[in-house]
């Protein structure tokens, strides 16, 4: 079988919004992706919220949303996801 997902991973876009730029959002959701074995990207957008998608098994995903609500000097005030196509890629990235 071609790309089987032995791991049942899955893809999120997520949007989160409230005091989430300016804080170091970006630099800690790649540290803790990293450090949970997931891949994806994050990035800064025009109307001062953040984009990402994250890659992997589901736990690990709600895990780096807790830790990333943890944080010091981040409010998350909204967030919003939904579940899209996995992709063949490596690592996690900052845009």
């Amino acid at each position: 079988m071609e790309n089987e997902n032995k791991r049942n991973d899955i893809r999120q876009h997520i949007v989160f919004s409230g005091r989430v730029q300016g804080v170091g959002f970006r630099y800690r959701a790649y540290y803790i992706a990293q450090s949970l074995g997931l891949t994806g990207w994050v990035k800064n957008t025009w109307d001062d919220k953040v984009e990402m998608e994250v890659q992997g098994i589901k736990e690990a995903i709600q895990r780096m949303i807790l830790l990333l609500h943890e944080q010091n000097y981040i409010c998350i005030e909204e967030m919003h996801s939904n579940e899209i196509p996995l992709q063949q890629e490596t690592g996690f990235h900052i845009r």
